[in-house]
């Protein structure tokens, strides 16, 4: 059965209990990091934390000390007896009364985690119909409201495509629904800047270190120049992308995509080791 860390502690999933008066339940007030674990181990989790503090101070939710965060994604990856793992990490702004004024029993925190699965070799993109807005309070914050990431997912899986990216209000290229974008337009490895509204994912940002990287503002059929492309997170790592809008790229994986994803690789041997 699946152990949960809730509140401070281990329970069996059956017994963890969320108040139905929670603030993230009822409002979509959270905070969230997902973080792979490799072997048992999680992969860049101080990056992931140093992001779910930045987007608590967002939201102004207090988000716990991070060695009890670290001991609990151990805790619950030992319970669970996992390997290679996926670990979701959940600050909501706890019990609240019914509205958007947050209540003042503080932040409410869950470590759950689950097998990790794998993704198929490369994915088809498709340009979601409705923009993000760069200009919102909560743009770059890794927040549970998810809703409109939800819809765009069904959107682009009813087209065949198995991810869906959105544009901004100034009509650029933004983010997919859980995935940063990268493609090699004129010979040069590029991807939206943050100011676009995207979020500022760790793999994104490992990329960004690991190689020679442009971040500019992309017009929205930027991907029709492209000679190849991929999206970055933490579960996909380096996601080679096969075709935007039904039209194939020229190249899956192109050079670029394959060498960032060693790039991802070596960083997990290092960090995790075999």
């Amino acid at each position: 059965m699946t152990k949960v860390w809730v509140e401070g502690s281990l329970c069996e999933e059956t017994d963890a209990r969320v108040s139905p008066f929670d603030h993230g339940l009822l409002t979509g007030d959270g905070v969230f990091e997902t973080v792979r674990a490799y072997r048992g181990t999680p992969f860049a989790l101080d990056r992931h934390l140093v992001r779910l503090k930045a987007s608590g101070d967002g939201l102004g939710l207090a988000v716990p000390d991070f060695d009890l965060l670290r001991g609990a994604v151990a805790d619950v990856i030992a319970a669970n007896e996992l390997s290679e793992a996926r670990v979701r990490i959940t600050v909501t702004g706890g019990r609240s009364p019914l509205g958007s004024v947050r209540g003042a029993d503080g932040p409410l925190v869950i470590v759950a985690a689950s097998p990790h699965a794998d993704y198929d070799p490369d994915v088809s993109i498709a340009i979601a119909p409705w923009p993000k807005s760069e200009l919102s309070a909560v743009a770059g914050l890794k927040t549970t409201s998810y809703a409109e990431n939800v819809v765009a997912l069904a959107w682009a899986r009813e087209r065949g495509a198995g991810e869906a990216i959105f544009t901004n209000l100034a009509g650029n290229l933004c983010e997919g629904t859980g995935t940063n974008l990268f493609a090699v337009i004129d010979g040069r490895l590029v991807t939206p800047p943050l100011s676009a509204g995207c979020l500022a994912g760790v793999t994104r940002a490992l990329v960004v270190e690991a190689m020679k990287v442009d971040e500019r503002d992309l017009l929205a059929d930027a991907l029709t120049g492209a000679s190849e492309a991929f999206l970055t997170s933490t579960t996909r790592e380096v996601h080679a992308i096969r075709s935007v809008d039904g039209i194939a790229l020229p190249e899956c994986p192109g050079p670029e995509t394959t060498k960032a994803a060693a790039a991802i690789r070596a960083l997990v041997e290092a960090e995790v080791g075999g």
